[in-house]
């Protein structure tokens, strides 16, 4: 899967770290309806840094529809709220 972060680029991801990234976007979903702004800025730390950390970058003229798009590092709590579905930033 192709997934963008606003703002930095794309990287490929394998379908078998969803899991992982699923259990941190289920906390950020958690924190952001708490309105918990300390834990939801760490938990979106974690979850682009995982995407980062697991994911292969491509290169930055490759252009290929992404599948997933991230917010940005600095997105306010309002930003990520709008880019919602029912489950979360990334579904499944």
């Amino acid at each position: 899967m192709i997934v963008r972060i606003m703002g930095e680029g794309q990287v490929k991801l394998a379908d078998s770290h969803f899991t992982e990234l699923n259990k941190l976007d289920d906390e950020l979903l958690d924190e952001m309806e708490s309105g918990d702004e300390e834990g939801f800025r760490r938990t979106l730390g974690a979850l682009l840094e995982a995407v980062r950390r697991l994911g292969t970058p491509l290169p930055d003229d490759a252009l290929e529809p992404s599948e997933l798009i991230l917010p940005a590092p600095d997105a306010s709590l309002a930003e990520v709220r709008a880019m919602l579905s029912d489950d979360g930033l990334i579904p499944g």
